[in-house]
């Protein structure tokens, strides 16, 4: 029986692994292959690149969070959104998150279970954590624009996946623990 349940933890430990590998540098492959140099795809820049997408829709939403904040941005080309009276941000590759989004999905993908299952955990956990990093780069953007530093010294990356992982932990066990209701 503990055999059994160690081979079972080995194979989810390899597809997570791999999963995550996957996710995570094809990730870095497309950011590679859809800019423009030595290895570029016209048609993955037009077609797949989703890590455009999910930095144009961050800051769509910057704007959107900063506007309820009471600061009026606008953006400037190369994923730039500034306060009109100041300070600004760029969005870049590394501001996307697709670390702890290759995490999160890696590990429902992973897990034993129904299809539609994982797809609904997968959304909600992504969504989940585009919100905190849209509520992130926010925060930096006044901070910014009103010279503030960012607390104890730790910079805005770490800020993020301390809690990111922080979601993605309380997701794992909400996943362990309430998802099983919704059907294995």
């Amino acid at each position: 029986m503990v055999l059994l349940r160690d081979k079972k933890f080995i194979r989810f430990v390899v597809k997570f692994l791999l999963l995550f590998c996957a996710f995570y540098f094809g990730t870095l492959a497309v950011i590679g292959l859809a800019a423009p140099g030595r290895l570029y795809s016209p048609f993955i820049e037009n077609y797949f690149d989703y890590v455009s997408w999910i930095k144009q829709s961050l800051l769509w939403s910057v704007g959107i969070i900063s506007g309820w904040l009471g600061y009026e941005t606008y953006t400037l080309p190369d994923y730039i959104i500034r306060v009109k009276t100041g300070g600004g941000v760029k969005i870049a590759m590394d501001c996307v998150g697709y670390g702890v989004y290759s995490f999160w999905a890696a590990y429902v993908i992973a897990n034993d279970g129904r299809w539609v299952k994982k797809v609904l955990w997968v959304t909600g956990g992504l969504l989940l954590l585009w919100l905190v990093n849209s509520l992130r780069i926010s925060l930096v953007l006044i901070a910014y624009h009103e010279k503030k530093p960012m607390p104890f010294g730790i910079d805005h990356h770490s800020w993020f996946n301390i809690v990111a992982y922080a979601f993605i932990f309380l997701m794992i066990w909400l996943y362990e623990r309430k998802g099983s209701r919704l059907g294995s």
